[in-house]
């Protein structure tokens, strides 16, 4: 008996091992991307016979001695849909299969933004979100520090509709409706973004290696013990935080979301705000708020709250029931209810707040009102509230995920034999702290994807930072204005292209909801650039050089279109200047037909000149008559002598 079943085992195991298996990428609903080479590969038995029937011809390869097998299939035009049939010891059909543009679409949040992020601003769009020809591959979000993966543990090619569309890259979308828009041709686009990653962790092992401290960094994690122990040591801390802060709640021991609560005792303050600056002060913890408010008669069915962001996690209840949560301080709180919750006359909200760390409370500058129907009824003002617990903050986490390499062996390395159009890149937040070395990071890392790509001339398109944070009123240094210059120098680098979007931010979320017009940017960039229409304004001005003239500076500037103007028609703003000291004033600025001339009478050798060199440089105005905005931008006279 036992050698039957042992028989059975053997027979069983080499029944699973013939079977063809392709990576998650290779599968229905594929775009090829179309006039060049591709290749198709996957996995077998050992010196299996595979077939590839394609479009009336028969191409064939045999597995090594690990089962791999690759078949090239000769330079398609764009179009199908296709079939594609692969025999071994097994069948395998591939249906539905387009050749078009393939555009790897990479980065932090800001490109792993999906739709659903961004229903309410651009409700028609989707709704009209119909489209076979853009299709989107997600990528999972893991890492992995061993070796470079050769495959996904999920994924699969979708096509946009008004349902899928919600989980595509709403930057990528945008970009892909431009191109198709303009070409007709289907657009592929492979989301592989995670928000708050590094550079770093994009870069593969080998070339990490040109910076030391991340190497070393990386060598700590290569066998994964030690990030199983910061793991569950993580978790530890965060289960027990919050287990602590649950179970010393007097807000869920006293039942605060209770409509009928008396909390004719509590403190009140303004929302939004944070109660660190209010009479609480900086504490972390549990903190409830409660808000009587009055309505008519209730015609509407649903309900809509809208409560701008909240810091941290909040829980929010209307007469006692349970509407909505948010785990963490990023999305905006947009909560749909059964409008029967309501009633005419008197309603209560509650909202729990759970705030781990730092300032916690209501975001300022965002929308807090109740909609139903055509009609709001705006919730900012006095707001009761009370300390539900009393918490230390929570200690930081690791955060594994964004170590050197990890992203590019789990999320890269798989596409590899995937052929491409191009790169879309929106990254750099998380680079901030270190500005200085971000040029040479994103140098490696376009060298390092070109080579494993194997193509040297791999289009890169990159997306410049926004403006965020509180404005300046005089002339500072900024870590996010040090970035975008090192954003701006990676146009050193053949074949690449910016993406301005220094006027799309929001001073208080660091997820800007205009994507659309960062997709289109992109995809102005990639007409000029990558599909060849030479003559078309992609970029605004770029700083190219200056000369002093006396107590002047003399700047020119390339992309300046149809020619240079101050936004408004108001003076140009943003400009500042410095002697040799380095000490920055505001300068006055003026067009000369297509230079500017910059000075301060204080400022008599001046020698070194910024513009909107600031997080959020909320009055930096240059443009060219395209309306696409100038870069920021730094330069120095003194370095170049």
């Amino acid at each position: 008996m036992k050698k039957i079943i042992l028989l059975l085992t053997i027979l069983l195991s080499f029944a699973v091992n013939a079977q063809i298996k392709l990576p998650r990428l290779i599968s229905d609903g594929m775009i090829l991307q179309r006039d060049t080479k591709v290749k198709i590969w996957g996995w077998a038995s050992p010196k299996e016979k595979i077939q590839l029937d394609f479009n009336h011809k028969t191409y064939k390869a045999e597995t090594n001695a690990e089962g791999k097998w690759t078949i090239v299939l000769p330079s398609q035009k764009a179009g199908g849909p296709y079939e594609m049939t692969l025999k071994g010891n097994s069948t395998i059909v591939l249906k539905n299969i387009l050749f078009g543009d393939v555009w790897v679409c990479s980065g932090q949040s800001n490109m792993e933004l999906p739709m659903d992020r961004l229903k309410d601003k651009y409700k028609e769009v989707i709704a009209k979100a119909e489209n076979p020809n853009i299709r989107q591959f997600l990528v999972p979000d893991q890492y992995y520090f061993t070796n470079e993966k050769e495959d996904f543990t999920s994924g699969e090619w979708v096509s946009a509709n008004p349902v899928s569309v919600l989980q595509f890259s709403g930057v990528a979308y945008f970009f892909a409706l431009e191109i198709y828009e303009k070409y007709k041709i289907p657009i592929g686009l492979i989301n592989s973004a995670l928000g708050g990653s590094p550079a770093e962790s994009w870069i593969s092992e080998k070339s990490v290696k040109k910076f030391p401290d991340y190497y070393q960094e990386y060598l700590k994690y290569k066998d994964g013990k030690l990030e199983v122990q910061i793991d569950q040591n993580d978790k530890k801390v965060s289960n027990d935080w919050y287990k602590l802060a649950n179970n010393t709640d007097l807000g869920l021991k006293n039942n605060w979301s209770n409509p009928e609560f008396n909390d004719i005792n509590w403190k009140t303050m303004n929302v939004p705000g944070y109660w660190a600056d209010n009479q609480l002060g900086n504490v972390n913890g549990v903190v409830w708020f409660r808000k009587e408010f009055s309505i008519p008669k209730v015609k509407e069915n649903t309900a809509k709250l809208i409560l701008g962001r909240i810091v941290d996690a909040d829980s929010v209840y209307v007469n006692g029931q349970f509407v909505g949560t948010t785990s963490y301080q990023y999305p905006p709180r947009i909560y749909s209810f059964n409008a029967n919750i309501l009633k005419e006359g008197k309603n209560e909200i509650a909202v729990r707040i759970i705030n781990n760390s730092g300032k916690g409370g209501f975001v300022l500058d965002k929308p807090y009102e109740l909609v139903l129907g055509k009609d709001t009824l705006d919730l900012k003002g006095s707001w009761k509230y009370e300390l539900g617990a009393k918490m230390l903050p929570l200690p930081g986490q690791t955060f594994v995920r964004w170590k050197p390499v990890g992203l590019y062996n789990a999320m890269i390395a798989p596409l590899k034999n995937y052929s491409i159009k191009g790169v879309l890149w929106y990254q750099g937040e998380s680079s901030t702290k270190k500005p200085s070395e971000y040029f040479s990071l994103m140098e490696t890392l376009i060298t390092n994807w070109r080579t494993q790509w194997q193509q040297p001339k791999l289009p890169f398109l990159v997306v410049q930072l926004t403006n965020f944070m509180d404005p300046k009123t005089e002339p500072v240094e900024s870590n996010w204005a040090a970035l975008r210059q090192q954003q701006l120098n990676t146009l050193a680098i053949p074949n690449t292209g910016l993406a301005v979007t220094i006027d799309l931010g929001e001073w208080n979320d660091i997820h800007p909801l205009n994507k659309y017009d960062v997709g289109k940017r992109l995809s102005l960039q990639a007409r000029k650039k990558v599909y060849g229409e030479k003559d078309l304004v992609a970029s605004g001005p770029l700083f190219k050089a200056m000369e002093q003239k006396g107590n002047k500076l003399i700047l020119s500037f390339t992309d300046t279109g149809s020619g240079l103007l101050a936004k408004d028609n108001t003076s140009l703003k943003g400009f500042a200047i410095a002697n040799n000291d380095g000490k920055f004033v505001w300068a006055n600025a003026t067009i000369e037909g297509d230079k500017i001339v910059v000075w301060n009478d204080t400022i008599s050798n001046p020698s070194k000149v910024r513009y909107a060199w600031a997080d959020n440089p909320v009055e930096a105005n240059l443009y060219n008559k395209e309306n696409l905005p100038a870069s920021p931008f730094e330069s120095d006279l003194s370095k170049k002598k």
